[in-house]
């Protein structure tokens, strides 16, 4: 394979995770022993208890880290529907939609009183089957914009609901 950025992985682990883990076991160890210095009077047994708890708290850490990358990623607030909100800013209605869902503001209304809340559907709009640009949602693997999802019967809102193209 041609890449243009090779980076070795020892026993199916890129090498930067290894160098990571280093560091975070360098400051690890050191604060623990700065602790156990404090706690443990033993010499012997403040180093075994150094390297021990250095051993095992590092790839939690680690994994902590990465999670909370993660969260932090894909967490995005959520507010309760506002009608000038939704119409001034498209690319944040994702913001708008859990409200509009879980509280079934639009269940029962014609669709002249949904085109009066929420505008003219910027999504598809056929008969029965209208959805509204919600825009990208916060995530780590979202490449697709969500869309809210309204479905009427005999010209009256039944369902509500939200997906990601």
């Amino acid at each position: 394979m041609n890449h243009l950025l090779y980076i070795p992985e020892l026993f199916g682990v890129s090498i930067e995770v290894y160098f990571i883990l280093i560091i975070l076991g360098i400051c690890t160890f050191f604060f623990w022993r700065w602790l156990f210095k404090k706690l443990i009077k033993d010499n012997k047994k403040r180093k075994i208890a150094t390297w021990f708890t250095t051993i095992f708290v590092t790839p939690v850490i680690y994994v902590l880290i990465i999670l909370a990358f993660f969260f932090s990623a894909s967490y995005y607030p959520s507010h309760d529907f506002n009608q000038q909100k939704w119409a001034s800013d498209s690319e944040k209605r994702y913001e708008l939609s859990a409200d509009l869902i879980k509280s079934k503001i639009l269940i029962g209304k014609t669709k002249n009183e949904v085109t009066e809340l929420l505008g003219e559907p910027d999504g598809w709009k056929q008969e029965n089957y209208w959805t509204y640009y919600l825009g990208f949602k916060p995530s780590i693997m979202s490449i697709d914009p969500d869309y809210l999802d309204i479905e009427f019967k005999n010209d009256k809102v039944i369902t509500v609901g939200q997906h990601e193209s």
